[in-house]
């Protein structure tokens, strides 16, 4: 009895470990239109076919969708018979096959749009979507079999191209980007001595570039990358089919071409500020394509603090422009009568560098021709020695040249006094005699 109340256990231990799970593969299946159109008319039919890429060739099962929505349909095939309107949408496939250790379901595949229309006339355009270059074919297609005497292609709501006769074949040839848009047919034919007359619905025409516009990026900060080395990398979209022309890659730094063409879309160059940017030619195609250049700024070295620029909303001088009256310019005969001295500070006197700062005065009444107030250097004594100090760093808004009065120029070093005739600082300067 014992013996066989442990069989029973036995028997009974797969179905309490192995649960009931589902297992995805690398594989995704592939769904295709075997017979029909992707637009068809209501009432029509469309057969769609889903293949997995299994090396193995495992056996499958198919399970079919409709948006979200899982179909009844198992098989490999899936017919729309007899389409209505609202069983347009995007069908998918995906395979599945069942194991010991439970379902394994592939990947679901990419969209199949099926597109039915109630109307009487379709256009159909291929191929979809188009390279720049190539040849296009729309067909107008009318419900029925009717002798249709005109066929008229429309872009946009506007005429295009007019086919008289049967043929509703239009070839769009040597494609551009400009081409895009959405399109339409009418056809007209006679019957029971009427003309009739039908229009399509819109159908939209992508055309995409073989080459697309270039992209540089530039790897600096990367543990892939070596020290004081930094990665250009030109990022394009190449639409074309097989064999595909060989791609060739230019990479540029200052206007300067780096090295010579090489077929990878990358160079390792040595890490240095500058302009970069990338260029992608096929040569067998004539297509060439530039990227906007890039700015590369690599900082070396301590920091120095610049001093922030000024911005003042009103320049005062800095003493009345006219003498006062207790210290009058010593005459024009005497040149060499010492002037009364002010008091002496027991600070250090230092020599400050002249510079030019540029700014706009907000006095309403100063003529736009009139200069800013200048700010003339600080003369040190001659008996004594001093220390010139730089105490800014020249920026980008200030510099030397301008219309500044040169230090050496007009300062008399023996007398330690402006020259004859000078009248101290140069006139509309604002600073003290």
């Amino acid at each position: 009895m014992d013996k066989v109340i442990f069989l029973l256990v036995l028997s009974s231990l797969p179905q309490l470990v192995v649960p009931d799970v589902h297992f995805v593969t690398s594989f995704r299946a592939v769904v295709e239109m075997v017979s029909g159109d992707s637009r068809i008319f209501s009432g029509e039919s469309v057969r769609l076919k889903c293949s997995i890429p299994d090396g193995h060739r495992s056996s499958w099962n198919y399970l079919w969708f409709r948006g979200s929505e899982q179909l009844p349909q198992r098989g490999e095939h899936f017919v729309l018979w007899r389409a209505k309107i609202q069983e347009s949408g995007k069908y998918y496939c995906q395979g599945v096959r069942d194991t010991v250790v439970g379902d394994i379901h592939t990947l679901q595949s990419l969209p199949f749009e099926v597109n039915v229309d109630g109307g009487y006339a379709i256009l159909h355009v291929s191929p979809q979507p188009s390279l720049e270059g190539d040849t296009l074919t729309a067909t107008c297609r009318v419900r029925g079999t009717p002798q249709i005497h005109e066929v008229i292609l429309y872009k946009d709501g506007l005429e295009v191209m007019r086919q008289n006769g049967i043929n509703p074949y239009f070839n769009l040839t040597n494609l551009t980007i400009e081409d895009q848009g959405m399109y339409s047919c009418r056809a007209s034919w006679d019957a029971e001595r009427r003309t009739r007359s039908v229009i399509s619905v819109d159908t939209p025409l992508q055309v995409v570039e073989v080459v697309s516009q270039a992209i540089l990026e530039i790897v600096a900060d990367n543990n892939q990358v070596p020290v004081n080395k930094m990665k250009l990398i030109c990022h394009v979209q190449y639409n074309v089919r097989a064999p595909a022309p060989p791609i060739h890659y230019y990479f540029y730094k200052n206007k300067s071409r780096l090295g010579t063409a090489t077929s990878e879309n990358h160079d390792l160059v040595k890490r240095d500020p500058g302009q970069y940017s990338c260029k992608v030619k096929v040569p067998q195609l004539g297509v060439t394509r530039w990227s906007t250049p890039q700015n590369f700024a690599q900082v070396t070295g301590p920091q120095m603090m610049r001093p922030p620029t000024l911005q003042p909303r009103d320049l005062l001088p800095l003493a009345p422009p006219n003498s006062p009256p207790d210290l009058p310019l010593p005459p024009a005969s005497e040149p060499t009568a010492a002037r009364p001295s002010p008091p002496q500070s027991t600070a250090t006197p230092i020599f400050i560098q002249s510079t030019k700062v540029s700014t706009q005065s907000s006095d309403p009444s100063e003529k736009p021709s009139q200069p800013a107030p200048s700010i003339p250097p600080t003369v040190q004594p001659l008996n004594q020695t001093a220390t010139p100090v730089n105490m800014y760093e020249e920026s980008g808004e200030m510099s030397g040249d301008g219309d500044w009065p040169d230090e050496t120029e007009d300062w008399d070093a023996e007398s330690g006094d402006w020259p004859e005739g000078s009248g101290g600082w140069p006139e509309g300067s604002g600073g003290m005699p």
